[in-house]
């Protein structure tokens, strides 16, 4: 009899068997139908070579200039390190801080990561501590943020073309490249399989059974099991051990996100208060010889709408408000049902949950918008561009509801059904 290895649902925490795939098929969850994994055909040696790429890239593209605008005989061009530098020598060390980390240090630190990975297996050999890697890679994935950028050094050029010659730099190109690249090589890899590719053997702690036919399925808490975060293997704990440490990658496991709750209340808390200055006040501040213009994300968006951009219009407003006003209302229904215990549609709240956590980088657009033209709009008495207030308190908006998401726990939704049916 074969041996089929236990799997636990990330999404509704449901134990189930990992059954052989058709290439390029998908395990979906049959309760929550959440992804469980893919059958993808192990092209690592392709996903190297394109992260490899994408690395030369994305030195090149922080090195030469993204955009260069003339104005009466003035040039002004910059790199996003530029951008990043003029936001803070204006003292809005958030802002730039918060640029850096998900513009620059996070798409490094991926590329790093998977390069670390890849590259020992393409010469045959193990990477030294694969698991810190993985860890990596799961903590900077929701911060990177390129395909954002992309977007926002789109919608700068055309607020640029109203009052200056505005040429795109070489620097966008590379970064347009490095976005592409780096899809394709997330498609040709899985960093669960690395882990199981790697594996050096059973363990006393793993779970490999055969299952039986007429078995029910609990969940992995019920049954006192571990889903590790980072390589997804469902193990035993440790005898006299209070949580539970991975066996494969040496993760600290618990069987729900500790107060998982209470910090989604807290972060979506915070978002609330900060939402309504954020919408408020000015995120920029034009200075012209005619005179001092501030602008909310409102008036930038019905300025896009005027100039004829109705498509980037709708795109901002989309992104920049609607997509913040939704996720706090979302988030504040899961985090209130939840804390009933509600067993009312949890397939359909489990799915609202994912699409939270896929729209909500987007809302970094008007950050990346107001960063450029700060950095490129610096023309002494002619024109200047400064962030404002709202700028800070818009980035600190998103931070937070991203971090509310990332808080929440779905597998409570899925509690307080299996508590209904007791």
């Amino acid at each position: 009899m074969d041996e089929a290895r236990l799997i636990a649902c990330h999404g509704c925490d449901l134990l189930q068997w990992r059954a052989p795939l058709s290439e390029r098929g998908t395990a979906r969850c049959r309760r929550c139908d959440a992804v469980l994994y893919r059958s993808l055909p192990a092209t690592y040696d392709r996903a190297l070579a394109l992260t490899l790429a994408a690395a030369v890239l994305f030195a090149v593209a922080n090195c030469c200039s993204i955009v260069e605008l003339w104005v009466k005989g003035a040039f002004v061009d910059t790199t996003l390190l530029g951008t990043v530098a003029s936001l803070w020598r204006d003292g809005m060390w958030p802002l730039a801080s918060l640029v850096f980390v998900t513009t620059i240090l996070t798409p490094s630190l991926n590329i790093a990561a998977v390069i670390y990975l890849l590259l020992p297996l393409h010469l045959g050999r193990s990477p030294y501590r694969p698991e810190l890697a993985l860890r990596v890679l799961r903590q900077v994935a929701p911060w990177g943020m390129v395909e954002v950028l992309m977007l926002a050094m789109l919608v700068a050029l055309v607020k640029l073309e109203h009052f200056a010659t505005v040429v795109p730099g070489f620097g966008i190109w590379a970064f347009g490249a490095v976005m592409v690249l780096l899809a394709a090589a997330a498609v040709s890899f899985n960093p669960a399989d690395i882990c199981t590719r790697i594996d050096s053997g059973p363990d006393d702690n793993v779970l490999s059974l055969v299952p039986g036919k007429n078995e029910a399925t609990p969940t992995a808490a019920r049954t006192g099991l571990f889903r590790c975060h980072d390589c997804g293997l469902v193990s035993k704990p440790f005898a006299h051990f209070q949580g539970g440490i991975c066996p494969r990658c040496n993760a600290v496991l618990h069987l729900r996100k500790p107060h998982s709750l209470a910090r989604t209340w807290a972060f979506l808390s915070a978002a609330m208060v900060l939402y309504i200055p954020a919408v408020l006040l000015p995120v920029m501040v034009t200075s012209t010889v005619f005179g001092t213009k501030s602008d909310t994300i409102l008036s930038g968006v019905a300025s896009l709408w005027t100039s004829g951009s109705w498509v980037l219009a709708i795109v901002v407003f989309i992104a920049s408000v609607v997509v913040p006003m939704i996720k706090i209302l979302l988030l504040t229904y899961l985090a209130w049902s939840t804390q009933l215990r509600s067993s009312v549609v949890p397939r359909i709240r489990t799915r609202m949950y994912r699409a939270l956590e896929l729209a909500g980088r987007w809302s970094m657009l008007d950050i990346y918008v107001i960063t450029m033209l700060v950095a490129l709009v610096q023309f002494g008495s002619l024109a200047t561009i400064d962030a404002g207030p709202g700028a800070i308190a818009f980035g600190a908006v998103v931070v937070l509801t991203m971090l509310a998401a990332l808080s929440f726990d779905p597998r409570l939704i899925w509690d307080a059904v299996e508590w209904e049916g007791e």
